[in-house]
């Protein structure tokens, strides 16, 4: 019984040493790859910020042209919601945190009667979504860990089109903020409208569900042209205003999914690298469980068979000197 338990224990111990490496691997592996997409983030910043600063003076010119491009809708009836995720698991809880956002969000959106329209990126979000009865009209795959910028368009071709051409209010995005190696963040943010772009950091910070039909504070509500806020000097846009903010405000809107995707991609890779330290460091305690198990069964085992040996000798020198008492022995001198 002993030696066959001692087997079992031989066989987990060997099979955790197994899952150990491969959980290592994938550790080192993530870690490897975090440098490498926070350099992709900081590369990416100029760009943004490029393109925010090109909307604002846009918007300064021409205010009435903003309309419906900036701020925050006054109603909201239908809104499109984008959420993040990634395509494999293994990384804690970092998927779990963005869904339990998404449904608040939906949920709050159907306790105002408003209409939404979700759209995901990632392929876990496809079957999570699918289980729990919740209609998905547009899923993304396969750009979760290295997103490219023409990812980014593709994912805003199928949430841009529909606020284009008037089937949408709002725009909302469900990631995850990546603030640092040690500190990531699941936020709602508003994409469209455009929020403005000096308040736009404040406003991506809010971790709470905004309710329907509003941005996270301190959103603006609209876009006020004043001297100091203005362009500085004489600017002239060719095109016009309004015509250049129908342009931008859809790139200006790729380059906020594509920041996303990002950071939902660096935040994926520190929670698997977080999550494969704890399984490594767990699978060492349990092979140092398993092994003191296994020892003392080994030890119940020769104990066992020293005290048989001894029992069976103890058993054949009684035998022995039971024979030896039927005899008598003369001894002569």
């Amino acid at each position: 019984m002993a030696g066959g338990q001692e087997r079992i224990l031989r066989r987990r111990i060997k099979s955790i040493q197994s899952t150990k490496k491969i959980t290592k691997a994938m550790e080192l592996i993530a870690a490897s790859q975090i440098v490498r997409a926070q350099g992709r983030i900081a590369a990416s910043k100029p760009y943004q910020e490029g393109m925010a600063r090109i909307v604002l003076e846009a918007a300064m010119g021409d205010p009435d042209a903003a309309g419906r491009l900036l701020g925050t809708p006054e109603s909201v009836t239908k809104v499109a919601v984008l959420s993040v995720v990634a395509d494999r698991g293994l990384c804690g809880g970092y998927n779990s945190s963005v869904f339990r956002a998404t449904e608040r969000v939906l949920r709050a959106n159907e306790a105002a009667a408003v209409e939404s329209r979700l759209f995901t990126v990632g392929k876990k979000a496809q079957g999570y979504f699918r289980f729990r009865h919740q209609p998905v009209e547009q899923s993304f795959l396969g750009m979760s860990e290295r997103p490219s910028f023409t990812d980014a368009r593709q994912v805003a071709a199928a949430v841009i089109t529909p606020f284009v051409n008037g089937e949408v209010d709002q725009v909302m995005v469900v990631s995850t903020r990546f603030l640092s190696a040690g500190s990531q963040k699941v936020e709602v943010r508003q994409l469209l409208p455009l929020v403005d772009p000096r308040q736009s950091d404040d406003a991506g910070d809010q971790g709470d569900t905004p309710a329907a039909g509003t941005a996270p504070a301190p959103a603006p509500t609209a876009v006020s042209a004043s001297a100091d806020d203005g362009p500085k000097g004489y600017t002239e846009f060719e095109p016009d205003a309004a015509i250049l903010l129908g342009t931008l405000a859809p790139r200006a809107a790729e380059t906020g999914i594509f920041a996303a995707l990002l950071e939902a991609s660096a935040s994926e890779l520190t929670a698997r690298q977080r999550a494969m330290a704890a399984a490594t460091e767990n699978a060492g305690e349990l092979i140092k469980k398993y092994s003191r198990i296994m020892n003392r069964a080994r030890q119940d085992t020769i104990t066992t068979e020293i005290m048989e040996i001894v029992s069976g000798a103890e058993a054949l020198r009684s035998g022995a000197d039971d024979d030896e008492g039927g005899l008598v022995i003369e001894a002569r001198v």
